[in-house]
Formats: structure tokens, sequence, C-alpha cells
């Protein structure tokens, strides 16, 4: 049988020191444990970095947008030569993915992406994925690598995601570590601490956020730290926050499309219109309210019941003006069924 896919994403808090530099007893750590796990999963590994690493470089460095796009682009092959060194240890080669918003946001795109990364693991090779920040265009960026781990794992159906954090887990009001996770609520997220590294740009707040979706897709996320001799082994065998995964029927173009692809607008519906939308029909445009941004024909939109909250998304046969013009008329489709993913 193929082996499943793991996604381990290192952020930069567990990599480098205070001062920003690659901590190698740690990138020791990290490819003897990928290197022990490649022999049942096939690995992805998200690692962020490239900034940290490349930063010293710049005189009184501020960290604005132009600092961190030039200071990633310094450290990225830094951080891939150490990579390099690491793994060569265990015969593993390892390839830069330096990924943007819009590989994911176009399904074709995607499946382009996903082939490479076959033909990489068919090799023996690792891929080490990362945003690329030079050429990102600031609209469309991944909010962190959280994200970009995320969306890896959901598109590869892989059967785990580790999102490692220096905490080693989601932490209790005591400072314990909580085991298991059913359901990411106000009560949960009441746990999150609003601090960051300095360094890195996630947080509590996003792994959690992104732990919900991936787990409400069917893929078991845990949030684990880097302590131990295995980590990454420790995680999957019960160590760290585990969020239980959701049983999903959704086709792999329906996860996409509740994932990947880039919302550019708004589609607004009266409870009519969703209670159709959970019996799996179309949506017509007698059932929208109003529409908000500016879309065309063929690109996806958010649904947003009458509460203000966002229930799914949809991609949309008519473009915003075709919607309004179409508004108080029967029989007029804005989705199809097919193209819509409810959350």
């Amino acid at each position: 049988m193929q082996k499943p896919v793991l996604v381990i994403k290192l952020g930069t808090a567990v990599l480098t020191d205070d001062r920003g530099e690659l901590v190698q007893a740690t990138m020791k750590k990290v490819a003897a444990d990928i290197a022990a796990l490649s022999a049942r999963y096939r690995v992805v590994l998200v690692s962020s970095g490239a900034v940290g690493s490349g930063r010293s470089f710049f005189s009184h460095y501020k960290g604005t947008l132009t600092e961190r796009k030039a200071a990633a682009a310094v450290g990225n092959p830094i951080l891939i030569r150490h990579y390099q060194k690491h793994f060569s240890v265990y015969g593993i080669p390892v390839a830069q993915a330096l990924c943007e918003r819009h590989h994911f946001s176009s399904r074709e795109r995607w499946l382009q992406l996903k082939d490479t990364f076959v033909e990489f693991w068919k090799n023996g090779i690792l891929p080490i994925m990362n945003e690329n920040d030079l050429v990102s265009n600031v609209e469309l960026k991944f909010s962190d690598n959280d994200e970009l781990a995320t969306l890896t794992a959901i598109g590869f159906d892989a059967s785990a995601l580790l999102l490692c954090t220096s905490v080693g887990g989601l932490l209790d009001d005591g400072g314990r570590i909580i085991s298991q996770v059913e359901k990411v609520d106000s009560r949960i997220l009441g746990y999150v601490r609003k601090d960051k590294s300095s360094l890195g740009l996630g947080g509590m707040l996003s792994k959690l956020t992104f732990a919900r979706l991936a787990a409400s897709l069917g893929i078991k996320v845990v949030i684990c730290g880097l302590s131990g001799r295995a980590p990454f082994s420790d995680a999957l065998e019960g160590a760290g926050t585990h969020f239980l995964p959701r049983v999903s029927n959704l086709k792999a173009r329906q996860k996409w499309l509740a994932s990947g692809s880039i919302t550019i607008g708004s589609i607004f519906v009266d409870k009519g219109a969703e209670r159709a939308l959970q019996q799996r029909r179309s949506l017509l445009t007698v059932g929208i309210r109003k529409v908000q941004g500016k879309f065309g024909g063929g690109e996806v939109v958010q649904l947003i019941d009458e509460t203000e909250n966002i229930i799914g998304v949809a991609k949309v046969k008519l473009t915003a003006a075709e919607v309004t013009d179409n508004l108080l008329k029967k029989n007029v489709v804005a989705a199809h069924a097919d193209d819509i993913v409810l959350f």
C-alpha cells in the first residue's frame, strides 16, 4: 500500500535561538526523527527560519515588510544548506519548495505541485516547504506557515499534521498540556495567550484556527514540542495536544475548494437558502440577500448566513453584478451544488 502523508511544521521559535540563529542540535534531532518516520510516511517538512537566518546581514534591522522579504531571500539558502547537511547523514536528499498562495488557489497549479511532490517521494527526496516571501503579494500571502502546512496537509489528504511549538501543546490555565481536544470552541480558545515570539508570525491562536480546519476535513492534528529524542514519533504516539478528526466524505476537489481557494467576495443568504444548501441543493439567486465584493463567474466566494457567520464557500456561475440583477428571479442558479462546500 502507498504510504500515508505526514506534514510537519516547524516555526522560527523552535528552530532558532534568541539571536535568530539556527540551533544545530535541534536540526540534527529533526533530521534523525524524520529519517526514522520516512520508513512509514511520505513526509513534507514545512519550515520557517529563513527570515531569522538572514536578518543579521542587514544593519539596523527593524522587521519591515521589505526587510523581511530581503532577509528571507538571504536566509532561505542558509536554511536549506543546514538541512542538506543534517539529512545527508541518513542519505536523504532535500528539495526546497518555495510556494505562493496562488499555487493553492488554482486547482490546476495545485495538481501540478502535487505531481512534483509525488516525484520527490518516488525518489526518496524530502520536500521542505516555505513561503516565497520575496515575491509574494502582500494581499495574497499565507497568514503564516501554519496555514501553508494546513493547506498542504488537506491537499494531500494527510493522515496527520504536526504543528510544533515552543510550549509543547495547548496549555490550560494551570500551565498543563491539554492532551485531547474534541472541538475548538470558545472554551478552548479561552486558553490562548495573545503573545507570540519576537521572530515568528504565528501563535497559538493561528494553530487552533488551522487545527480546527484540518480536523473538520478528516485530518488528525497534533500541536507538539521538540523535547525528547524523537519528538515527532512521540507526538504521533500521544504527546502534545491531539485534535480529533471528524469523518469527512468530501471529495478531493471539494476539500481543495474548502481550504485552498482564495475567496474574493461574499454572498449573504437567507434562512431558506441555508436550509436548501444543507440539503445539498444548488444556490438560487432568490435566496440571496446581498453580495459584497466584485467577483466574476467561476470565482470563489464566501457564503454568509443571516447572523453574519461564514457557513461555507461556493464557486459561482455568475458575476457579482449578474447575481444582483437576478436577486428576485426564481430558478436562476448562482452556484451548483457540486461547487458548494459547507463548514
